[in-house]
């Protein structure tokens, strides 16, 4: 009877050993079903997608929108290119370096954006003459401009005790820019009292892009000026803005401009009072008031031109001359305003400063020279060269 219990225990324990051994494992084998697998995702899996020649650029879809990324100037493009140049994203995203014997890239095409390189504007202005760049969407961006116009930076004695003319009284202008889109952005800007009070309302269309494979930069632009805030004397301006890089260190601009019922640039003579009138059918100031001569106003017709130069990442030489081709003797224009300065730009910042001719930067002034501003023919020769500087900030 004994040996019967015994033998009964032992079945009874090699059941129950068996029975727990089976759950285990197939209580093992729907964990493992459960857990996802850890197969590398794709890049398209990822939403990333590959620009076909080039080892700097990455396209990235995200809520149905494409996005080109430039990784060296970290430029983001809501165009992304078309879809024939952009290469299948069908590789794993990989987890450690290539092997060594891997082929090298295919080199840029010669022409191509990659090879030839794209200048970077730092500034909404060269010194005076406009830029044209490109603006993000939504982004909000503030320019200073500082001018000093009564006295001559390199003429005269005590210029070094003077700071070169900083020491003067200033003609400081403020504006602000705003991108609707990518390509469409409009803008205040303001000039003080001693200079009228204009107040200039712009909208401008950014249509032709390097980046975007063109073969230069394009941009119209529309503004609207009046004097004492918008108030009186109006001026109604139509540019064209045509840049070029020549590689990635200079960029050459052109910026033909019409004028429409331009008015002269004048010294007020306080700036508690108010600005002096400027109607197109008045007859011109007395001889006493103005030394040299002037028209109310007159349909002007200029060609800003200007180049930029990297000495360094980061550091520019600029220059430029802004002659009037029609109608600038009837505003005292007797010699083209110009300028020469150097441009620091720093991630969303610039600081230009140099020595101009031209104590305006609103678009109906500034071909006008400090000779109309100060009464005198000669003040705009070399000799009348004065200090000025810009500064500019990209908000957001």
């Amino acid at each position: 009877m004994q040996c019967k219990l015994g033998l009964v225990r032992l079945v009874l324990c090699l059941t129950f050993t068996l029975g727990d051994s089976a759950l285990s494992q197939t209580s093992t084998s729907a964990m493992s079903a459960s857990v996802p697998s850890t197969k590398p995702s794709t890049a398209a899996d990822l939403g990333v997608s590959f620009v076909k020649d080039s080892t700097t650029r990455v396209v990235i879809e995200k809520d149905g929108k494409k996005y080109l990324v430039d990784l060296v100037t970290r430029d983001i493009h809501e165009d992304a290119p078309a879809p024939e140049t952009v290469a299948p994203a069908t590789a794993q995203v990989a987890e450690s370096a290539p092997p060594a014997n891997d082929p090298a890239p295919a080199k840029s095409p010669v022409g191509s954006t990659e090879s030839r390189g794209i200048y970077r504007p730092g500034d909404d202005l060269v010194f005076s003459v406009p830029t044209g760049r490109a603006i993000d969407r939504h982004g909000l961006y503030i320019n200073f401009t500082h001018r000093f116009p009564y006295e001559a930076a390199f003429t005269g004695t005590s210029r070094g005790g003077t700071l070169l003319g900083l020491d003067d009284f200033a003609i400081p202008s403020f504006g602000l820019r705003y991108g609707l889109t990518s390509k469409v952005s409009i803008s205040a800007f303001r000039s003080p009292s001693i200079i009228g009070r204009p107040l200039e309302l712009m909208v401008a269309y950014h249509f032709l892009d390097e980046h975007q494979h063109s073969p230069i930069n394009a941009a119209v632009r529309f503004s609207a000026d009046g004097q004492n805030d918008l108030q009186k004397n109006f001026s109604e301006n139509f540019e064209l803005i045509v840049s070029r890089s020549l590689g990635k260190r200079a960029q050459l601009y052109a910026v033909p401009t019409l004028s429409i019922h331009a008015r002269p640039v004048l010294s007020a003579d306080s700036i508690v009072n108010a600005p002096i009138d400027q109607p197109c059918g008045a007859m011109p100031p007395p001889p006493q008031d103005v030394a040299i001569g002037v028209k109310p106003c007159a349909n002007i017709f200029s060609l800003g031109t200007a180049l930029a130069v990297d000495i360094r990442p980061t550091v520019a030489l600029v220059a430029e001359a802004i002659p009037t081709l029609v109608n600038g003797r009837d505003l005292a224009i007797h010699r083209p305003a110009y300028g020469f300065g150097i441009q620091k730009k720093i991630w969303r910042h610039a600081f230009t400063f140099g020595f101009t001719t031209g104590p305006s930067t609103i678009v109906s002034q500034r071909e006008a020279t400090r000779a109309s501003f100060l009464g005198d023919p000669s003040a705009d020769k070399p000799g009348g060269l004065f200090v000025g500087f810009d500064l500019s900030r990209q908000i957001f």
